[in-house]
């Protein structure tokens, strides 16, 4: 009867314990396993967050899915050095000590990117372009100040973040190409490197599955590695749509930064529902007053997405050292911004798993 009885209660225990949707999916009310555990033999599973995001249900969600933190703005250099004789330190340091207090490992996003860059960084008293040995000093003072400061703390930089233009010309036309040309971005390299050598150094950039642009890409890094740069890894931000990239040129992309020596980290990672330049967001300017709705359509063509994604993932898990998602659910997204609401995160907008996620962990 004893025995009869407790297995009538674990029965029991056990349906409480569980919900069964029409979907199929299973998963149990008190389940603590995250992403984190899921993929553990394969890369960090990492995401990029804000000082809001360490207080209540978002630090929760954080340290049961995540093992890898990046902060989504709060060390480019508009915000964490706005006057070239001020740093503000406050809301980076908040992320840092999050990480260190919770052992999650912690990447530096990023030193150099000619968009959220202070105006000090390229005009001097008489409002004109500064010389390139000014500018050039100017950025080894800010990356040794910020990368000494995180030293042994923040495991990986993405030290220069886009440069390679998306159409015909080859470097993007910016201040810091019209003042110092591409001596800038070997130099951005080696000052991170001599603040702290043992840092991973990373190049990081968009719609590196387009074919024209990775080509450009991988002729820039090489030339850079043959002059004994430090560079070690490519970031590839994956900030992608519910289109693209295929199959063959995500592996193609792989394939190729691999070959030259380098860690790949996919380091932006979102899927827009969307369509459109880089990976979905709509061109800014532009205003769509649609409802937004989640519809079934979105959600299928998303989760196929994921799911084809995660197995390329896993196939290259060899090449690869690491997955961040850029965000945390669609309660927000940096997409968001362009017009109307997207959902291009494993996560709704009350941060409950959507069916994309289980696609992601089951394998």
């Amino acid at each position: 009867m004893k025995t009869q009885l407790f297995k009538r209660l674990l029965l029991f225990s056990t349906l409480l314990s569980c919900t069964w949707s029409l979907s199929s999916y299973t998963f149990s009310l008190t389940e603590t396993k995250g992403l984190k555990d899921y993929y553990e033999k394969y890369f960090p599973i990492g995401v990029a967050i804000t000082p809001a995001n360490i207080n209540g249900a978002d630090r929760q969600m954080i340290l049961q899915h995540f093992n890898s933190i990046t902060a989504e703005n709060a060390m480019k250099m508009g915000p964490l050095h706005p006057e070239e004789s001020h740093f503000y330190w406050k809301n980076a340091d908040s992320i840092v000590a999050f990480g260190i207090t919770n052992k999650l490992k912690i990447r530096g996003h990023c030193l150099v990117w000619h968009t959220q860059a202070p105006r000090w960084l390229f005009r001097g008293a008489d409002g004109k372009f500064v010389s390139k040995e000014i500018l050039l000093a100017r950025l080894k003072n800010h990356i040794n100040t910020v990368v000494s400061r995180y030293k042994g703390k923040i495991y990986a930089w993405d030290v220069v973040n886009e440069v390679i233009d998306d159409d015909t010309a080859y470097f993007r036309k910016t201040p810091l190409f019209e003042i110092a040309g591409e001596e800038f971005m070997e130099q951005a390299f080696r000052y991170a490197h001599q603040a702290d050598p043992k840092a991973i150094l990373f190049y990081n950039d968009y719609n590196t599955e387009n074919p024209v642009k990775r080509e450009k890409i991988y002729r820039m890094l090489k030339k850079l590695l043959s002059r004994g740069v430090p560079i070690h890894g490519i970031g590839l931000q994956a900030h992608w749509s519910v289109n693209t990239p295929s199959r063959e040129e995500l592996e193609k992309s792989i394939k190729m930064f691999s070959s030259l020596g380098l860690t790949i980290q996919f380091t932006e990672l979102d899927i827009s529902v969307y369509t459109g330049n880089q990976g979905g967001q709509i061109i800014r300017g532009q205003r769509d007053t649609t409802a937004a709705v989640f519809t079934k359509e979105m959600e299928e063509k998303q989760l196929e997405k994921y799911r084809m994604v995660f197995e390329v993932f896993r196939k290259y898990k060899k090449n690869i050292s690491g997955v961040t998602f850029w965000n945390l659910s669609d309660r927000y997204s940096w997409l968001d911004n362009r017009g109307k609401k997207n959902f291009p995160l494993l996560f709704d907008t009350n941060l409950q798993p959507k069916k994309a996620y289980y696609e992601v962990i089951r394998f």
